[in-house]
């Protein structure tokens, strides 16, 4: 496969267009859009190919520049990837221009990863009406840019109550959104679909469906698609009430719901509860309960600087004693440990 690079003029991306076989037509002018991909360190590969991949793919079908795009970092030195793989980009932290849609793409250390002249410059991209997205966890740093604005961002379903608490938002749990400010996507996979629909929605349904083709993106997903399921469909369907009661159970963590409070929900007796509870999910809903409980706590642990007692009130504890009791019983070690 050859491939066409077209020469920008000064201050802009080159646009890549590879040759293949297939071949999509566009009908009308073209007007090439831009994005300026941050890749801050130990971001996620997946997510960041997912995103940019899509891009390349639809400049390949139209062989037109539908989409140039060019990758920053920090300080214009390579960066490692989550993965250990090092990429190469094309500049550090230079102005774009106002046309330029920024993309930060991070990953683990999401809620440190960038420093203060990253948001720095975020601000003033912004500022001067520059678009913006962010890719896997990548909303972290528009958050603590003071970005996000009334749009609330998805972000990976592992990191939100990290997010829920750093920032006092609830993030979606959908795979992608497109928002009045900023576009978003969970990470993996997701970026695939949240390309497509920005591909559909510049140059219309038949690209997306060619573009996703060419992924083997068989099953093209809207943005209201969950990220992860709580509970299997065949529960739900067959035992509405537990699903109820594990909904329940999820949107109380901190202040955890009794065993009463839980058998309404359910709709019967706490004795009936339990004895169906059991036998759906094997296990009781108390311990089921304290395991959701305790794994939020270990994601806190590992994505933000909450103290230990802060993390323990967070997740419904009274004090860090009892919290580190049940901590060490459910994983076998202490919570300054997981730290």
């Amino acid at each position: 496969m050859t491939c066409t690079r077209l020469d920008p003029p000064p201050g802009q991306a080159p646009v890549i267009i590879p040759r293949g076989v297939a071949h999509v037509r566009l009908e009308g002018p073209v007007v090439t859009r831009e994005f300026a991909f941050l890749v801050l360190p130990r971001f996620t590969l997946l997510a960041f190919s997912s995103a940019i991949e899509p891009l390349r793919i639809a400049n390949q079908l139209t062989q037109q520049p539908l989409y140039r795009y060019r990758l920053v970092s920090m300080d214009g030195q390579p960066v490692e990837s989550s993965s250990g793989v090092r990429v190469e980009v094309d500049h550090g932290l230079e102005p774009l221009s106002r046309e330029t849609t920024a993309i930060v793409c991070s990953g683990t250390d999401a809620s440190q990863a960038a420093d203060k002249r990253v948001l720095a410059w975020l601000r003033d991209h912004a500022r001067r009406g520059g678009g913006l997205g962010a890719v896997c966890t990548g909303a972290y740093t528009l958050a603590r840019a003071g970005l996000l604005g009334d749009d609330t961002p998805a972000v990976h379903w592992e990191n939100r109550p990290a997010f829920r608490e750093l920032f006092d938002v609830e993030p979606l749990e959908q795979i992608y959104v497109i928002g009045r400010k900023h576009f978003s996507c969970a990470g993996g996979e997701a970026g695939v679909d949240l390309m497509l629909a920005l591909i559909a929605r510049d140059h219309g349904q038949k690209l997306a469906d060619a573009v996703a083709e060419m992924c083997l993106h068989s099953r093209r997903r809207e943005a209201s698609a969950t990220q992860k399921k709580v509970y299997p469909a065949p529960m739900l369907a067959r035992h509405p009430a537990v699903a109820r009661v594990i909904a329940a159970m999820q949107a109380n963590i901190a202040t955890p719901l009794d065993r009463e409070a839980l058998a309404r929900v359910f709709g019967r007796s706490p004795r009936h509860l339990e004895r169906i509870f059991r036998a759906v999910v094997q296990e009781t809903p108390k311990s089921y309960y304290l395991g959701l409980r305790l794994q939020e706590a270990r994601d806190l642990l590992s994505d933000t600087t909450l103290s230990i007692l802060e993390v323990a009130m967070a997740t419904g504890f009274n004090s860090r004693s009892s919290f580190s009791k049940a901590y060490r019983k459910r994983f076998g070690q202490s919570p300054s440990r997981t730290r």
